[in-house]
């Protein structure tokens, strides 16, 4: 059985952690060198950086900053966010990445994660999918890609995006619901179960996380469990509500495989 991982999520925005509720209303949460220091002290599998208004502003990757962390730490970093070329995705892995995270750009041009596979290989090959749920123009729920930080709704369906992003070389999903973003009510666990099972690879959960409790369920197989491969977090752990080894033994109590 292959172990389950951890993952704190570092949102940045103008070189500074911040945290918000549904991607608005963002607080100050340190500085990017020092959270992923602290982590990788603190059992952590992997680290993810985002930054977060990139997309929507135009600006450049954030290079600078990753160099700084992969310099200092020693776990896997992915990134995310501003990368719209394969010379962008190629710029992070040579400043110390291990994989990249695509969104806004992979929608506009899919292809683009195929660039990006056949260079750097699945593995280092990421979806960042922003979902929400919203209602049709006949009020059925329906689940749609959002864009741009989760400011523009593509209609795009998550189910169908899914899908096409394995087909076109993504080797893992990273599905941050929005609706439950930053709220610290739970993962949403029926999408992330969706998900999940309509595809070959490895799905993040991501968007919820309150408690180890929340991280249990939606990595368990259970019927109502999120069946996910791996729990993304930031809130919990930026303000130290709870440790990644508090989580990871919570979850080998319950028979969940993670490193220690």
């Amino acid at each position: 059985m292959l172990a389950k991982r951890i993952i704190p999520c570092l949102d940045v925005d103008r070189g500074r952690v911040v945290k918000g509720v549904k991607f608005f209303d963002h607080v100050d949460a340190g500085d990017p060198l020092e959270q992923a220091i602290f982590y990788d002290r603190s059992q952590a599998d992997e680290l993810v950086f985002y930054d977060i208004t990139a997309s929507h502003e135009g600006r450049e990757i954030m290079a600078d900053v990753v160099r700084k962390v992969a310099d200092n730490v020693f776990m896997p970093i992915t990134v995310g966010g501003g990368i719209r070329t394969l010379e962008d995705a190629t710029r992070l892995i040579q400043a110390g990445a291990e994989k990249v995270s695509i969104n806004s750009a992979a929608v506009r041009r899919p292809k683009l994660i195929t660039e990006i596979a056949r260079k750097f290989g699945r593995c280092a090959t990421v979806l960042g999918m922003d979902a929400n749920r919203v209602k049709d123009a006949d009020g059925r729920e329906v689940w749609h890609v959002f864009i741009n930080g989760g400011r523009v709704d593509t209609c795009v369906d998550v189910m169908k995006w899914a899908k096409r992003a394995e087909e076109a070389g993504a080797g893992e999903i990273v599905l941050n619901v929005m609706n439950a973003d930053g709220t610290k009510e739970g993962y949403d666990c029926e999408m992330t179960r969706a998900v999940s099972d309509a595809v070959h690879i490895p799905v993040i959960a991501s968007g919820g996380a309150g408690s180890p409790d929340h991280m249990l369920r939606v990595l368990q197989d259970t019927p109502d469990g999120g069946h996910a491969d791996a729990a993304l977090a930031a809130s919990i752990f930026h303000f130290r509500t709870y440790s990644v080894a508090q989580v990871k033994a919570h979850l080998a109590a319950h028979g969940v495989s993670v490193r220690l």
